[in-house]
């Protein structure tokens, strides 16, 4: 399949949208209407900034801008929403109702009546027997995976439950034993590459949007039996915990992304000369999703690269100020309508330069349509940190990546999976692999047939049967969050999981 070139599908995505604005400005009745609609654009641009980017309108529908998201906005704005979206506003409102008004006329005018989805075809099939499918015995209940780890050195595979929250164990043949029953649903494991060292569990507290204090950070002590150490608890809702010496003192810090909803942040977990921790506010902004620590500058000191969601969208730089602190600084920003799920530090070209691999489609907020902007991106290291969007495929609701080198052919690879893919007609989008050809840069998406296995909303990959290649691990979800109408799942809903076991070394004649 020929990929469309990003700077195509950026003018068409640009053109399109453009072209709603246009048709829809000339369809004001009036020049008195017009400057409504200008004055609007002022104002969001004066009080929509003060907490993320500004959303164009031509991101989301009319409807979605007028029953769903400009409600939520106008609650963070101290404007009461009654029934009907009727707005009541009081002394400590932001902005007073006709400035408000010319906000709704701003969006709702300017919106296109429908997004345009970008064409595309379905990729081939992979006939190249890359992968085989490995299936664990079903469960008795509907699957709620939320996690999924490979476990290098033991050939087993972690899985976690949202219902009835616990911490599983597979072995190679993939036979189950639990190792613990939780107080809330299991979401990140950390499997730390050092001897001896425990495997850090997080724990997120509920599944649903909320800013109770209710989750976990545990060290899974393995022998001689399974054992929580509570490393932290009462954080608001964390969905990842990474190892950091930041002062270099020799003990073991750590970095908490804290999801939350209108609180939370990224953190970090010092820990003090006598074991006890203290936490320090690296960026208290809610969304904080997934970091990469590395030492960017090459001073010798862990600094951290963080994705963060749900409003302020972006990736943020934190270099270490090697006094205890955080320098930060925005590396790339996106409308808080994209969806932010996942990034990763790659170096996709190969000129020793690491890349930014950055997906958008999380979906389970206010604005719960099919988004043509939603996919896999590539964002290439230009030098001093600074990246360029390099490609772009659509995949709706894409959910996250991974980079590694699946064919074992010298070049990444990407898996992607979708938890909110386009169900009805695109059900290929859950799960794919894209190909990098012997030309960098050049990917070719391929599909496995494992639409019917269940919807993946977690993914791992590492070589799990030690054989020197890339194996995959996918999570299933079937509890809900079916954003479409008339859609009930066609899957197996009682998977926990699969493993997508590579054979490329098998299949390299010897």
């Amino acid at each position: 399949m020929k990929i469309l070139p990003v700077s195509f599908l950026r003018i068409r995505v640009a053109g399109l949208v453009l072209s709603a604005l246009t048709i829809a400005f000339a369809g004001c009745k009036s020049a008195g209407e017009k400057k409504h609609v200008e004055e609007g654009r002022e104002l969001a641009k004066v009080y929509c900034t003060n907490c993320h980017q500004l959303p164009d309108p031509g991101l989301l529908n009319k409807a979605t801008w007028r029953d769903a998201v400009l409600p939520a906005m106008a609650e963070k704005l101290g404007i009461e929403v009654l029934e009907g979206n009727m707005y009541l506003h009081s002394k400590s409102s932001a902005l007073s109702s006709p400035d408000w008004q010319k906000i709704l006329a701003f969006y709702e005018t300017l919106a296109p009546d429908s997004l345009t989805q970008i064409a595309q075809k379905q990729p081939e099939i992979m006939k190249n027997g890359l992968f085989s499918i490995r299936k664990p015995a079903e469960d008795s209940a509907v699957a709620s995976t939320m996690l999924v780890r490979i476990d290098t050195a033991t050939h087993s595979v972690f899985s976690g439950a949202a219902m009835e929250p616990a911490i599983f164990s597979y072995n190679a043949k993939l036979r189950k034993s639990l190792l613990s029953k939780l107080a809330s649903p299991p979401v990140d494991m950390h499997i730390p590459a050092e001897k001896g060292a425990l495997n850090l569990l997080t724990c997120m507290g509920g599944m649903s949007a909320s800013d109770e204090t209710k989750g976990q950070v545990i060290l899974l002590e393995k022998h001689p039996g399974p054992k929580l150490q509570f490393l932290s608890k009462g954080l608001i809702r964390p969905i990842e915990t990474r190892p950091i010496d930041s002062n270099r003192d020799g003990l073991t810090d750590y970095t908490i992304c804290a999801f939350g909803h209108n609180q939370g942040g990224l953190y970090l977990l010092k820990q003090l000369s006598d074991g006890n921790f203290t936490k320090q506010v690296i960026r208290e902004m809610p969304g904080a999703t997934y970091t990469n620590i590395r030492d960017i500058n090459n001073d010798g000191w862990p600094d951290i690269v963080a994705l963060f969601a749900h409003g302020d969208e972006g990736i943020w730089l934190f270099t270490n100020d090697r006094k205890g602190g955080f320098t930060e600084k925005n590396i790339l920003r996106f409308p808080p309508v994209f969806g932010s799920s996942s990034f990763q530090l790659a170096d996709v070209n190969q000129d020793g330069l690491e890349d930014i691999i950055y997906t958008a489609g999380d979906n389970s907020d206010y604005s719960r349509i099919l988004k043509p902007y939603h996919g896999l991106y590539i964002f290439t290291n230009t030098g001093n940190f600074t990246f360029k969007q390099t490609f772009f495929y659509p995949i709706n609701g894409c959910t996250k990546a991974i980079a590694a080198d699946f064919d074992k052919d010298g070049k990444l690879d990407i898996a992607t999976i979708a938890f909110f893919a386009d169900l009805k007609n695109k059900s290929f989008e859950k799960f794919l692999i894209f190909s990098q050809d012997q030309k960098s840069g050049v990917f070719t998406p391929k599909r496995l047939p494992v639409d019917q296995l269940g919807r993946w909303i977690c993914m791992d990959a590492a070589d799990w049967d030690s054989d020197g290649d890339i194996d995959i691990a996918l999570g299933n979800f079937s509890r809900g969050f079916l954003n479409q109408d008339r859609v009930q799942p066609d899957w197996n809903t009682r998977l926990p999981f699969i493993i997508l076991e590579n054979i490329s070394v098998a299949n390299i004649p010897r």
